[in-house]
């Protein structure tokens, strides 16, 4: 089974680094695009973060200059560089990813996993 699997959410004080992973496990020939959203308590999901298949990426406003993303295309995983962190970033962060199978693409949707930035 296909799955996408996030980590590397956590607490961190206002300035501090993490970096998310979200690594496709199961039977992939490769990533097509990705992107990371997060959602905030009360507020809408928003988009953080995206890239394409040929490594072209795109920034919400509010984190351009801090985030970015990358992939690795031998761990058939994507990551998110978050750094100078604030207490508005804190949110419950998902990857989503289209992904070339064997079959033919398919979206795959993460779990999601908490940033806490506070000091």
């Amino acid at each position: 089974q296909v799955q996408l699997v996030e980590s590397g959410g956590g607490f961190v004080q206002p300035g501090g680094s993490l970096r998310l992973s979200c690594a496709a496990s199961g039977t992939i020939r490769s990533i097509n695009s990705a992107a990371w959203d997060r959602q905030a308590p009360g507020k809408q999901r928003e988009g953080v973060a995206g890239i394409i298949s040929g490594g072209r990426t795109n920034y919400a406003d509010s984190v351009k200059g801090r985030i970015t993303i990358s992939r690795d295309n031998d761990k058939n995983t994507v990551y998110l560089q978050m750094n100078s962190l604030k207490p508005v970033d804190t949110a419950v962060y998902f990857c989503s990813a289209v992904l070339s199978l064997p079959m033919g693409p398919a979206a795959r949707w993460g779990q999601g996993t908490q940033v806490t930035v506070s000091s």
